[in-house]
Order: structure tokens, then C-alpha cells, then sequence
């Protein structure tokens, strides 16, 4: 969390974070944010969870999500796609990767298919 805020910080974006799903949940709620980045495994309810409730709610489902996680398997970007996640990137984070798919998501162009 640390190191993607930094990163976003640096190119002028504001960032709000959270330790877990359930805080992130509800700052997406009362904040609306741009884009959210979303950890996959988080204490508690994981990030999968949290990303299909917020897709499932009219008031968070157009904000974009990007899923981090250190798990790269084929079968976990799939259940990001199934949750509603918008992108999926394996950490460690590249921050030009990073800085791409926001660019993308947020100016409403579609992200290559790996």
C-alpha cells in the first residue's frame, strides 16, 4: 500500500487508503473515488469479495477497479474478471504498468487483453 501510494502521489493523484476490505468498502461508499486500487488478499473479507460488492451496488459500480495481487496464476486473473475487477496487475508492481492501466481506465480506453 505503501509503495502504490507513494507512486500515485508522485504523479499528482490524491490517494485514500485502507487496511482491509470492509474500511475500503465503505470509503469507496462515502468517497467515490476515481479508480480503486484493490489488494487481493486482505485481512478479512479478501479483496475478490469487497470488489464484487462494490460492483453490485449502483452507487460504486462504474468506478474502475484494479485488482494487485502477488498471485499470478491464469485461474486467479480470471476470478479477478468474475469479481468485476476492470484490470489485473501482479506484483511486485511496475510502475509503469501501474501508471498505464490508470491512465487507461480513468480516460475510458480498454486495457490490452494479456
Amino acid at each position: 500500500m505503501k509503495l502504490a501510494s507513494l507512486l500515485l502521489q508522485q504523479v499528482g493523484h490524491s490517494v485514500l487508503c485502507a487496511v482491509d476490505a470492509e474500511t475500503g468498502v465503505t470509503l469507496a461508499r462515502a468517497e467515490r473515488p476515481d479508480l480503486i486500487l484493490m489488494d487481493i488478499q486482505l485481512p478479512g473479507m479478501d479483496g475478490l469479495a469487497a470488489t464484487a460488492l462494490l460492483k453490485h451496488d449502483p452507487a460504486t459500480a462504474s468506478i474502475p477497479v484494479i485488482a494487485l495481487t502477488a498471485m499470478a496464476m491464469k485461474e486467479d486473473r480470471r476470478k479477478s474478471q468474475i469479481a468485476g475487477c476492470d484490470a489485473y496487475i501482479a506484483k511486485p508492481l511496475r510502475y509503469q504498468e501501474l501508471y498505464t492501466a490508470i491512465d487507461m481506465l480513468l480516460t475510458g480506453a480498454r486495457l490490452p487483453t494479456p
